[in-house]
């Protein structure tokens, strides 16, 4: 809620959650589950790449300079949460982020790290 009372609305048009009430215990557990997987650096880089547009393993290993098989291990691990999705295209396998919430959640965070190492001055 804003100042003044004013109720915001998340891009679902669903007004402002607490942590309380129905399902708000499941919603924060899998926050956290989210949260922790992109508590990697190797993964948040892949995450951080996806976000400008589909990979192949080949694009995601030189993007974040982390060996194939640790980026395939890591893929695997998003892969299976959800955070990314894959298509083929011949012979490689494309991947790309689950849904475009995750962008935003990634861009915030790094946001939120320029601002940390000053970067950027702090704002509202």
């Amino acid at each position: 809620m804003r100042e003044g009372g004013e109720v915001m609305a998340d891009a679902h048009g669903s007004q402002e959650r607490g942590g309380g009430g129905a399902g708000g215990g499941e919603r924060l557990d899998v926050a956290v589950s989210v949260l922790a997987l992109l508590a990697d650096r190797t993964r948040l880089g892949l995450m951080e790449r996806l976000g400008r547009g589909e990979a192949d393993v080949t694009t995601l290993t030189e993007a974040t300079g982390a060996a194939r098989t640790s980026v395939s291990q890591h893929l695997a691990k998003l892969r299976l949460a959800g955070l990314v999705v894959t298509r083929k295209e011949g012979r490689r396998v494309v991947y790309a982020l689950g849904h475009g919430h995750l962008r935003r959640l990634v861009d915030e965070a790094l946001n939120v790290a320029d601002h940390q190492i000053g970067a950027l001055p702090p704002h509202e």
